[in-house]
């Protein structure tokens, strides 16, 4: 049986603070690959902060979010890296996107595919939706990511990665808290885990941004819904 060691990062990123959250990033990837980490995952846009709202929308903020991006990567020979990012495409299109980050490479991004717009979301303002979704590979293991509102919708891309052989779901997050929502979620997961049969970890961020509390309440659920 193959060994994964993975080290989950309940981040605090400060909004706006690129350069911050890029050595504090770079700060939690060494001290993880020091405990043996094979596979290093950090929230929801870790990078930028959450939510990043209007700063988006500046092209310079976004070309040095990707700066960072390739600057963290190279920190990752010891340990593969998962974190949150902006993305933006040939056309100028952005994304709420994940990166997987190996070997000093950017090795695989994927684009969120369901964008919230409810309560105190509001994605669609700022992001396209992805339109794919793959299945990784580490240590002989298979793997999907996905970010946040993925997961919610149990007809979303944890079917897709399932059905593709994934045996692995990578889940970053910003969740914001409110009463009940620990609990709501574990539950929620606890189904997809077993439904699909796959193992989950559930990495959220910590702190607050202006209205929203983020309460971390992160963990790892396997394929027969034991946390």
């Amino acid at each position: 049986m193959t060994k994964l060691t993975v080290a989950s990062v309940q981040f605090n990123s400060v909004v706006g603070d690129l350069t911050g959250n890029t050595a504090r990033i770079k700060d939690a990837v060494a001290f993880a690959q020091t405990k043996g980490a094979d596979l290093v995952i950090f929230p929801e846009l870790a990078i930028t902060g959450y939510p990043p709202e209007d700063l988006v929308f500046n092209p310079q903020f976004i070309t040095e979010n990707l700066l960072c991006l390739q600057d963290i990567s190279k920190v990752t020979h010891d340990a593969a890296v998962v974190l949150g990012f902006v993305d933006q495409d040939k056309e100028g299109n952005i994304y709420n996107a994940a990166a997987l980050l190996v070997n000093g490479y950017i090795q695989y991004v994927y684009h969120k595919l369901i964008l919230p717009n409810y309560g105190v979301f509001d994605e669609k303002r700022y992001f396209q939706s992805g339109s794919k979704t793959e299945v990784n590979e580490l240590k002989h293991i298979n793997f999907g990511i996905n970010i946040c509102e993925d997961i919610w919708d149990d007809s979303g891309p944890i079917k897709l990665q399932a059905a593709a052989g994934a045996k692995l779901i990578l889940n970053i997050n910003g969740s914001p808290y409110h009463i009940g929502k620990y609990s709501q979620r574990e539950s929620m997961l606890v189904e997809r885990a077993t439904s699909n049969n796959v193992a989950i970890v559930y990495v959220n961020m910590v702190g607050g941004q202006d209205e929203l509390v983020f309460d971390g309440g992160s963990f790892v659920c396997d394929g027969v819904g034991k946390v």
